[in-house]
């Protein structure tokens, strides 16, 4: 026989050798025991991953619902608040316009009064004139015994006007 030959049969007789032992230190069953152990890790990482996804798109859905409802919310408060802006404008305008008639009212007032207060002046001087121009005149075409009947005239006239 060859050398050849001889080298096959020893690699054919080692490979026998291996394949005896590992059969024999049951490699298969081992190897199958990771592989069913590493399956049943994955499958444990995919049912947790499934887990996570769903917590998270339900989170997701109460996250969306939220904003939505704080959107809705916020909108509401700014109408509201417009509302309430030009409420607070109109009584604004209301109360101004009330104001600027009151102040209107009091100086229409105040100016009649003025008004008033000037032709009572002005009468009390026309009056004081006219009395003293008739008392001048008086004065002036009376004497002493005209004054004197005059004056026990008005005396007796007195009473009756009083009465």
């Amino acid at each position: 026989m060859s050398d050849e030959n001889i080298l096959d049969i020893i690699e054919a007789a080692g490979l026998i050798i291996v394949i005896g032992l590992i059969l024999w230190q049951r490699v298969p069953a081992m190897i199958a025991k990771m592989l069913d152990a590493r399956a049943s890790a994955i499958q444990n990482e995919l049912t947790q991953a499934k887990q996570l996804r769903e917590e998270a798109e339900a989170v997701l859905v109460r996250t969306t619902q939220r904003a939505t409802s704080a959107q809705a919310e916020a909108e509401t408060i700014l109408s509201q608040a417009r509302e309430e802006a030009e409420r607070f404008q109109k009584e604004s305008e209301i109360q101004l316009k009330a104001l600027v008639e009151r102040r209107a009212r009091q100086a229409q007032d105040r100016i009649a009064r003025a008004e008033a207060q000037a032709m009572a002046e002005i009468r009390a001087m026309a009056a004081d004139a006219a009395i003293a121009a008739s008392s001048s005149i008086i004065a002036a075409r009376l004497d002493a015994q005209q004054s004197g009947a005059m004056i026990e005239t008005s005396i007796k006239d007195l009473g009756a006007k009083l009465n």
